[in-house]
């Protein structure tokens, strides 16, 4: 809004509107308006400090704190620069990535515990590659600029690239992980663990095998990785999109609209019954009667009997879809129960998974709140597991196929690990245990009891790294003893490697633990056994 100019009358405007902040585009009153939002926003992340809110969402109260005063500018009008990260993206302080690392070595050493190798893919693609794949969230996709010729897009997920590489390498079978990141332009709900650039974890297994075997390995991998994540309780729920496509066909449910009335059966884990109906029948124009009979389908859940009660209803069992994803199911049970997993696998009707290129089984795991914890002082606690699906995954075996001039199709299943929530959790587990996390790996602190020991130290470190020992020094010619020391305790470095004069003569070093300040004499040759032996380092 620009300054308001005379009246025809002569009477002037208003004092404060007539200045205008060219720089910004809006006048005297729109500032005040701004200055009192910046306020406001102030006052709110005051609170949360003073609340002890989560990390997380203090963060992201302060960036939106950033992003008004950026918009509000400064008082001469000259544009001030704010160092903030872009919406829906965030840094990691070495804390936060030492949980990441863990976790991530988790993940790898299960899937490579299954015998899966790895790739890399371009972190954009061709924008025709990624156009048609993800149903209504492909308006998600970040477009980029065209660069020269071709249109690109950011990558959406790790399936469609994963799909394209293989169409055209002409590979027809490989289990494979990939671990990368992805961008999505999403409200982000930061504090959820959800963002517009975030990493995933696939787990994919391509090729023609017998029905419902690599399928149930994928279930056991997501159930081994988030019971050996301590995460809490959790159940896999699992359909398929036969059944789904079965179902609307005996609903009445018109063939074009299949997909579209996926996606919202796919809210029903988030959104009432009701509200889904409504927008069933408002939105997506179904008749109310096929949205009636789908309700009665869509909220059933449980295990093998109710496989069988569905494979006796009159309806399900004469679609031939229906009937073949019903069958898989009872054998993929049978299966998880060979696997040891059946106890946490629930057969959920209203898991839908809004992607297009599904075609079979489906799955999603979700944390289970724990409702009778005990809550702490402020809210946060509850919000911090209230953070929604962990993993997902399914079977498409027509998208490569999509690719392939010929129209060949390598059938796929495959699984997400649900990173940027587990990485939410666990840091907030963290931060509530107040445990102190190591940020580095090193074994030991190689440490001077006098002056004039640098080159000393210089030569015992270089042996140590020369073994693969990891280990660190001050950068000074004469620190004191006193604050080597204490680098360690602050660090968590639980050795130090201490010579003086004498330790030179006798050919030994000091060897202090720091934790129980214990102190031996280790001869110089024997040093490096010691220090693995006592960090447990092979």
């Amino acid at each position: 809004m620009r300054a308001v100019p005379p009246t025809d009358t002569g009477s002037p405007a208003p004092a404060h509107a007539q200045y205008s902040y060219p720089a910004f585009g809006f006048s005297m009153a729109d500032r005040l308006e701004m200055e009192q939002a910046v306020a406001l926003q102030g006052e709110k992340v005051r609170k949360l400090k003073q609340e002890k809110a989560g990390s997380e969402q203090i963060a992201e109260e302060v960036a939106k704190l950033l992003e008004l005063k950026a918009r509000l500018g400064p008082e001469d009008g000259k544009q001030k620069f704010v160092l903030k990260t872009p919406k829906g993206t965030r840094d990691y302080n070495p804390k936060q990535m030492a949980i990441r690392e863990k976790v991530f070595d988790t993940i790898i050493k299960c899937f490579k515990r299954h015998g899966a190798e790895t790739i890399d893919t371009p972190v954009f693609e061709l924008k025709e590659t990624l156009t048609g794949k993800y149903g209504e969230d492909s308006k998600l996709i970040y477009d980029l600029k065209d660069q020269g010729g071709e249109l690109l897009s950011l990558r959406y997920d790790l399936t469609v690239p994963f799909a394209r590489y293989l169409a055209m390498n002409k590979i027809t079978n490989i289990k494979r992980y990939h671990i990368a990141k992805v961008y999505r332009r999403d409200n982000p709900a930061m504090t959820r663990g959800r963002y517009r650039e975030f990493y995933q974890c696939d787990f994919d297994i391509a090729g023609q095998y017998d029905p419902m075997i690599p399928d149930a390995e994928c279930l056991k991998i997501v159930h081994e990785i988030l019971s050996e994540l301590e995460l809490g309780e959790f159940t896999i729920k699992v359909n398929d999109r036969r059944i789904l496509d079965g179902m609307f066909a005996v609903c009445g449910v018109p063939d074009c609209k299949f997909r579209t009335i996926c996606s919202s059966v796919d809210k029903l884990d988030k959104t009432p019954w009701e509200d889904v109906k409504n927008e069933m029948v408002g939105e997506k124009g179904l008749a109310p009667e096929a949205a009636d009979l789908i309700g009665e389908y869509v909220q059933n859940h449980g295990t093998l009997e109710l496989i069988e009660q569905l494979l006796k209803d009159p309806k399900l069992s004469q679609n031939k879809q229906a009937l073949e994803g019903l069958n898989d199911m009872k054998l993929l049970f049978q299966y998880l129960e060979l696997f040891g997993v059946k106890d946490k696998i629930s057969f959920d009707l209203s898991l839908a998974r809004g992607l297009d290129y599904y075609t079979g089984i489906i799955y999603e795991a979700v944390l289970i709140q724990n409702q009778g914890a005990p809550q702490q002082q402020n809210d946060h606690a509850e919000e911090s597991v209230s953070v929604g699906s962990v993993s997902g995954g399914g079977r498409y075996d027509g998208l490569v196929g999509m690719f392939d001039p010929k129209g060949r199709k390598v059938p796929c299943v495959g699984v997400s690990i649900g990173i940027e929530r587990i990485f939410s959790i666990m840091e907030q587990k963290a931060e509530a245990s107040e445990a102190k996390i190591r940020t580095t790996g090193t074994q030991v602190l190689v440490a001077a009891a006098q002056k004039k020991l640098l080159e000393e130290r210089m030569k015992l470190i270089s042996e140590l790294w020369n073994a693969g020992i990891k280990a660190e020094m001050l950068y000074k010619k004469n620190p004191k003893l006193l604050n080597q020391l204490q680098y360690c305790e602050e660090t968590g470095i639980p050795l130090v490697a201490i010579i003086g004069e004498q330790e030179l003569k006798d050919g030994v070093v000091k060897l202090r633990v720091v934790d129980t300040r214990e102190e031996i004499d280790v001869a110089r040759q024997n040093l490096v056994e010691e220090i693995q032996k006592r960090t447990k380092n092979p």
